[in-house]
């Protein structure tokens, strides 16, 4: 399990990922759809409660037509 800074980079990409499918106006079942990925674990992810992996993150991506890397956009904390 995740914890301290690796669970803030988590939340992060999950609070990212939320931001991107919502102002694309998608419900997780639709990206869901789009993707093959089970809504409810696109929740854990979006909640900073699942460890996706790189391919998991990708297909995310794919799924809302976004470059891998919007998904790491955030300002390192110092």
């Amino acid at each position: 399990m995740a914890q301290g800074q690796d669970k803030e980079i988590l939340k992060k990409i999950g609070d990212n990922l939320k931001k991107i499918r919502t102002g694309k106006g998608l419900s997780l079942r639709a990206l869901s759809h789009r993707c093959s990925i089970d809504f409810s674990d696109i929740g854990k992810i979006e909640r900073g409660e699942n460890n996706a992996t790189v391919l998991t993150l990708n297909q995310l991506a794919e799924a809302l037509e976004i470059p891998l890397y919007d998904l790491f956009k955030f300002e390192q904390e110092s």
